[in-house]
């Protein structure tokens, strides 16, 4: 590990995010420069830290600490009878999280040098974005949930800049009816529902065991029978779970997350890919691993909310898998699909760790099913950078994400028709991807539990995805160019790939979308500190590491899950080949013609009016209310009755100010005398 690597990951992108207006003043060759290198130094010493888990000790200043190893940098807040220390925690888990944050965000950085060149804005978008990935960092690395929580509010806060990057609202920059600076509100203000959860949990959680530490938390249970005696529990981990259904953009706070494509294309990389809706997940894998450890150390006192708890995490992960799903069928924007498909896959996340919550008394399925929504985490992250980026080659080169003004791009852009159905392929779940290795690893876990009706929502929500994902590449590539298209080459802007600060990334992540998939069953070898830590026996470890690779290559268990796996992508694509790739029957028509498809298509397209029925009720009805208010209180009535009173008030206090020096120091003289006079009564 290089020196103090936990701590620079984090403050060194938050420090330099302050200085890009200084090297903007010198070179903008050289801010670019130092901004993408910020994102890749931090990333360097993220990987440093990658030996010493695999190793299971961290050596600092000679000497040597196993993994876990809490580091405490310093006294944070010093009360008396009280200390909060500020401290970073090397673990599997947030070594892991740091290095998806970093890699994935300087590629996306580095593509942003072209994708973004000669935007106005550019210097401000350097500092949301490092200020964005610094935060993040500290979210993950942070040890303890006061910490975690300043680093939370900051990638929300960044988030708010950034898409409303361009504030200016001009109307090519609209996501159907509202403007980028009502997006990026949307999603400050339902973010911070689910935050203000949080933080009543974590306050609730503090008073109860005095410590905002995981590693106290874990290992010091006595809380969690208090808790559990006291029937706070349940309430307090529901309300801590509003944090991640907000950030992660969970039912019933998915809204905000379709409106975020109003910024760039690459803060949608950002935000869906490696950080903000990542955060949510990684809260709730943590909780995994406290809640194992504490229960095991209260011996299972408080067992019960625990899996009442993990169930609705599981089942809001998997209502909202199937929710975003439906949406993404019939969405008309490029970038719309995509966010749709970040949702629907984080719900996936969510039902496997919600599901290694409710198999917590068994240790091997346990590790089973939090590996499996780990690695997918860490397949999405590759995969959905991917096709976002390769989204933001299309919009770049044709000037519009809407679907209907693409098709046949195919020639024009066959290098970014190649990377993009690499992440095509993972996010279907096709082998070799690695989105395949880590979704039907979700799905075999809840089969293999008997978890069969989590299973069965997941199986037709992956069709779906299967559907909606070759759909989008259909309308896109394949087919006769739009009269959009063909305008644009009319005018001498033949659509193009795009150029090498752009494709490079691409490349790399369609390499990695294929290279990952095969590292992921060594993904218990890296957590094996973890697990050890919470006492799982190693050959347990052992048939983990090697449960994908067993179950599709020797065949232990291929003859039941690979078809499966097969009839899902099949059932998925067949529709959408004959409907928009070898366009064999015209889909449109189909739906005109049927009321009931009509019906279905308008529902899902309008999002099942959840989103309708939000403003109705918050937003209208809010105005509604203040209008009520003003009318029937403030204009009149009581209204009046206070504004007279204080009006007379007023105009008595008036006089008393004459403005003159002399006669205010009399009143401060009179006031000491009065403040003197009540103490001397008092005593």
């Amino acid at each position: 590990m290089l020196p103090y690597a936990p701590w620079i990951v984090w403050m060194f992108p938050l420090l330099m995010a302050f200085t890009h207006f200084i090297w903007e003043r010198i070179s903008k060759r050289l801010r670019d420069f130092l901004a993408v290198g910020t994102g890749f130094v931090s990333a360097i010493f993220a990987a440093s830290m990658i030996p010493d888990i695999l190793n299971g000790y961290v050596v600092v200043d000679g000497v040597r600490h196993d993994v876990p190893f809490d580091w405490v940098g310093v006294n944070w807040i010093p009360i008396p009878g009280l200390s909060i220390k500020l401290g970073v925690l090397v673990d599997p888990l947030s070594v892991l999280m740091a290095n998806i944050v970093a890699w994935i965000s300087s590629l996306i950085f580095l593509y942003s040098v072209e994708y973004l060149h000669g935007d106005r804005g550019i210097t401000r978008y350097w500092m949301l974005v490092n200020f964005f990935i610094g935060a993040m960092e500290l979210l993950v690395i942070s040890d303890n949930f006061l910490m975690m929580f300043f680093g939370w509010e900051g990638v929300g806060l960044a988030s708010y800049a950034l898409i409303g990057y361009w504030y200016e609202d001009r109307k090519e920059y609209w996501i159907d009816i509202y403007p980028p600076s009502h997006c990026g509100m949307k999603a400050f203000v339902t973010t911070r529902v689910g935050d203000v959860g949080l933080l009543i949990s974590i306050v609730i959680l503090f008073l109860y065991s005095g410590t905002f530490n995981y590693v106290d938390l874990a290992s010091n249970a006595g809380w969690l029978a208090s808790m559990a005696k006291d029937g706070i529990l349940f309430f307090t981990l529901v309300l801590m779970f509003f944090g991640p259904i907000g950030k992660s953009a969970q039912f019933p706070l998915h809204v905000w997350l379709p409106e975020a494509m109003a910024g760039p294309t690459t803060v949608s990389a950002l935000i869906h890919a490696a950080t903000m809706v990542k955060a949510g997940v990684y809260l709730i894998a943590r909780l995994d691993l406290v809640l194992y450890a504490a229960n095991i150390v209260s011996k299972g006192v408080a067992f019960t909310e625990l899996h009442e708890f993990f169930l609705v995490v599981a089942w809001i992960g998997a209502f909202t898998a199937f929710l975003a799903a439906s949406m993404g069928m019939v969405a008309n924007q490029i970038k719309k699909v995509l966010a749709y498909s970040t949702v629907s896959q984080l719900g996936y996340m969510f039902a496997a760790l919600g599901a290694a919550g409710l198999l917590m008394e068994h240790g091997e399925a346990f590790v089973d099913s939090f590996l499996a929504g780990i690695s997918h985490l860490f397949s999405h992250a590759i995969f959905k950078a991917l096709l976002f980026l390769s989204a933001g080659a299309i919009g770049h080169a044709i000037e519009s994400y809407m679907l209907k003004d693409m098709g046949g791009l195919k020639k024009y852009m066959p290098k970014t028709f190649m990377v993009m159905l690499a992440g095509a392929l993972s996010l279907s779940g096709v082998p070799p991807f690695n989105g395949f290795w880590s979704k039907d690893s979700i799905l075999h876990g809840l089969m293999a539990e008997g978890l069969y009706t989590l299973y069965i929502v997941l199986a037709i929500t992956a069709i779906m995805t299967v559907f909606y994902t070759f759909r989008m590449m259909g309308l896109a590539f394949f087919g006769s160019e739009s009269s959009h298209v063909k305008h644009l080459i009319e005018e001498g802007h033949k659509p193009h790939d795009p150029g090498i600060y752009m494709m490079i990334p691409l490349w790399v992540l369609a390499v990695g979308s294929v290279i990952s998939g095969f590292l992921i069953p060594s993904m218990a070898g890296l957590f094996t500190p973890s697990f050890n830590a919470l006492g799982l026996p190693g050959e347990a470890l052992a048939e983990v590491a090697f449960f994908n690779f067993n179950r599709f290559v020797i065949g232990t268990v291929a003859s039941v899950s690979m078809p499966i796996a097969l009839g899902i992508i099949l059932v998925g694509f067949l529709p959408a080949y004959y409907g928009f790739i070898s366009y064999k029957f015209d889909v449109e028509r189909l739906v005109e013609e049927s009321p009931l498809l009509r019906a279905i298509w308008t529902f899902l397209f309008n999002r099942w009016y959840i989103n309708a029925f939000y403003y109705k009720f918050f937003v209208n009805g809010t105005l509604w209310f203040s209008r009520v208010i003003f009318n029937n209180v403030e204009a009149n009535g009581v209204g009046l009755a206070i504004k007279s009173g204080y009006s007379t008030l007023s105009n008595v206090v008036r006089k008393l100010q004459t403005g003159i020096l002399r006669m205010n120091m009399v009143y401060i003289a009179l006031g000491i005398l009065l403040i003197l006079y009540l103490i001397m009564v008092s005593l």
